[in-house]
């Protein structure tokens, strides 16, 4: 995944978040908005439509934030656990599925509970279901983890308030933007040929760059090493032009002498 991808992935999750979150609003807080239709209020519905819009973008940013921190769990997971990773998610899941049912609000009816439970299980098989015949086998229980204990977690900062408007509120823009994302996760996450090459050719171009910097430096330093070579050679020859001389001054002062 390149950082092109990576943004494109962003910002189609929170728009497809963002409107799941406003239009669920509208259903969900119906009234709210009937009493500003009849009479029409512009300014009360405009507000209405930047405050449920702006919830909707923080549970698209919490969904998102979720599935990004799983991918780093899946890692570490399969690192520690290896082979028994699957049976510890599926045990995983079926302790959240109980959470959702024991430690939701006691306020919350034993129905509502017991229907949120099974709606976002079935939900989560159908997203598992889905993602099994985009990819293959192996990715049933790494997807219903994602949809089962993931949303659960991040469900949890409402879970316990016991009301029903806010927990729906908030589960359809993170069970969409969360299922958004997992699909998109394979073809995201695929390699682009034409990508590749581009990849290849500037490495190319960079161990040519590296190759050519490495001839400039050697053919600097013999031509910095020759002068040297060179004066070597010439303080050789004057030292024997020296002795030479001393020698020939030798022989005069003997024939002198003599």
């Amino acid at each position: 995944m390149n950082s092109r991808k990576f943004v494109h992935l962003f910002f189609q999750t929170l728009l497809i978040g963002w409107l799941a979150g406003l239009l669920t609003s509208f259903f969900v807080h119906y009234s709210i908005y009937a009493t500003f239709l009849s009479p029409f209020d512009g300014k009360e519905l405009l507000g209405l439509f930047l405050f449920y819009s702006g919830k909707a973008l923080v549970y698209t940013v919490i969904a998102q934030t979720g599935f990004f921190a799983y991918l780093f769990i899946n890692m570490y997971g399969r690192n520690f656990f290896r082979s028994f990773w699957p049976t510890v998610q599926v045990l995983v899941i079926a302790f959240v599925l109980f959470d959702i049912v024991y430690f939701t609000s006691k306020s919350l009816s034993l129905t509502f509970r017991l229907g949120l439970m099974f709606a976002i299980l079935i939900g989560a098989l159908v997203i598992a279901y889905l993602k099994v015949r985009e990819t293959n086998r192996t990715a049933f229980i790494p997807a219903l983890f994602v949809m089962v204990v993931i949303l659960t977690l991040e469900l949890s900062l409402v879970l316990r308030t016991g009301e029903k408007r806010e927990i729906i509120l908030m589960l359809v823009p993170l069970f969409v933007a969360t299922a958004f994302q997992l699909m998109r996760l394979h073809e995201v996450t695929k390699v682009d040929p034409e990508h590749q090459k581009r990849i290849e050719e500037r490495r190319k171009k960079r161990l040519e760059m590296q190759k050519q910097k490495l001839k400039e430096k050697e053919a600097k330093q013999a031509t910095k090493s020759k002068p040297s070579k060179e004066s070597k050679e010439e303080k050789g020859k004057k030292a024997e032009k020296a002795s030479t001389t001393s020698k020939k001054g030798h022989q005069r002062k003997k024939k002198k002498k003599a």
